[in-house]
C-alpha cells in the first residue's frame, strides 16, 4: 500500500514538472515570436537573418523563417493605369490613338462608364464602346475584358491638338487628362536654295527632318528629278542618314564637277520635299563664278561661306567717308 501512495506521488510530480516545462517553452516561443515580428518590420517579409551571438539565444531570428513585414494594401475601386495612358504626338493626317487604362473596373461596367471628352469645347466623344459626336473621325475602341478604352481620331489635324479627358463614372468622377500633339514634319537643306561650290570640291548636301515623332523609313536624294544611284558609273557618290528625334541625311559626292550642277532634292518619307541648287563652277580654285555676279552662298572643300563683293566693299567705303567728313 505504501508502495502504491508513493507511485502516485511520483506520478503527480511528474506531471507537475512537465506542465512547467511546457509552460516554460510556451513562453520562451512567445518571446521569440514577439521579437521576430519586432525586427521583421524593418526587413522584408521573405527575408533570413544569421544566427544571434551567444547569450541571446532567446531573440535569435532562424534562417528559413518569414517575418512578418508591411504589405502594400490592395485596390478596391477603379484606378488609371498611367504608364498605358500617356500623352500622343500625332503626325498630321495620320490616324492617331489615345489610350486610357482602367485598372480594377471588372464587372463594373455595368454601373460604370468610360468616356472620352474633348476640353476645348467640353464635347462628349464617346461613353463606353458608343461614339456620342457626329464628327467620323472620332471612334471609341474596346476590346471584352480588355482593360484599355482607346479613342482613335482619323485624318487628324493641327485643331485636335489639346487635352482629352478620360472619364469614369464613379462618385465622384475620376478623371485622366491626355495631351494630344499634332505636328507636320519639315524638312530643311542646310546652305539653300542655293549653293556654289569649286570645280574639284565634295558637294555635301545636309538635309535635316524636323518636329516628326518618328524617324522616315527612308530619304530618298533626286538630281535632276532622277533618284540618285550610289553605284553609278559615275562613282564617289554617298549617303549616310543618323535617325533620331532629328533625321539627318547627308549626301556626299567627291570631285565635284560641272555635269553635277543642278537641282537636288530631299524626299522623305514622312514629310515634304525640299530642294536646292547647286552650281558647279567651271574653273578650277574659282571663288566665283565667270558671270562676275557674287553668290549669296559658296562651298569651298564642303564648306558654306558668303563672299563679300568689292562693289559692296566701295559702297561701304564711300558711306563711310561721308559719315567722317
Amino acid at each position: 500500500m505504501v508502495l502504491v501512495n508513493s507511485l502516485i506521488c511520483s506520478h503527480d510530480f511528474l506531471n507537475d514538472e512537465y506542465e512547467k516545462l511546457e509552460d516554460k517553452k510556451r513562453k520562451q516561443n512567445s518571446m521569440i515570436s514577439s521579437a521576430q515580428r519586432e525586427l521583421g518590420k524593418g526587413l522584408p517579409t521573405n527575408a533570413s537573418a544569421t544566427a544571434s551571438p551567444a547569450g541571446s539565444v532567446d531573440n535569435a531570428i532562424r534562417p528559413g523563417v518569414a517575418l512578418d513585414g508591411p504589405r502594400p494594401t490592395p485596390r478596391t475601386g477603379p484606378y488609371f493605369d498611367l504608364m498605358a495612358s500617356k500623352n500622343v504626338t500625332a503626325l498630321l493626317g495620320k490616324t492617331a490613338y489615345l489610350n486610357c487604362r482602367v485598372k480594377n473596373l471588372g464587372n463594373k461596367t455595368l454601373n460604370m462608364q468610360v468616356s472620352w471628352v474633348r476640353h476645348r469645347d467640353i464635347h462628349l466623344l464617346t461613353v463606353g464602346r458608343y461614339t456620342y459626336t457626329s464628327d467620323q473621325r472620332f471612334r471609341a475602341i474596346h476590346l471584352p475584358h480588355s482593360e484599355d478604352w482607346t479613342l482613335q481620331i482619323k485624318y487628324p489635324q493641327h485643331r485636335d491638338s489639346g487635352i482629352y479627358e478620360c472619364q469614369i463614372s464613379t462618385t465622384p468622377h475620376m478623371s485622366h487628362f491626355i495631351h494630344l500633339n499634332v505636328v507636320e514634319p519639315t524638312t530643311e537643306i542646310i546652305g539653300g536654295p542655293d549653293l556654289y561650290i569649286d570645280r574639284g570640291s565634295t558637294i555635301n548636301l545636309t538635309c535635316v527632318v524636323l518636329y516628326s515623332p518618328e524617324p522616315p523609313a527612308y530619304i530618298f536624294w533626286n538630281h535632276n528629278d532622277a533618284i540618285i544611284s550610289y553605284d553609278s558609273p559615275r562613282g564617289g557618290v554617298s549617303v549616310v542618314t543618323e535617325k533620331g528625334e532629328t533625321t539627318t541625311s547627308f549626301l556626299l559626292i567627291q570631285q565635284a564637277r560641272p555635269s553635277d550642277s543642278g537641282t537636288y532634292q530631299c524626299n522623305p518619307s514622312n514629310a515634304q520635299s525640299k530642294s536646292v541648287v547647286v552650281h558647279v563652277l567651271n574653273e578650277a580654285n574659282s571663288i566665283f563664278p565667270l558671270s562676275g555676279e557674287y553668290p549669296a552662298a559658296m562651298q569651298r572643300g564642303g564648306q558654306a561661306f558668303a563672299p563679300t563683293s568689292p562693289t559692296h566693299c566701295l559702297v561701304l567705303a564711300a558711306c563711310l567717308f561721308l559719315t567722317l567728313s
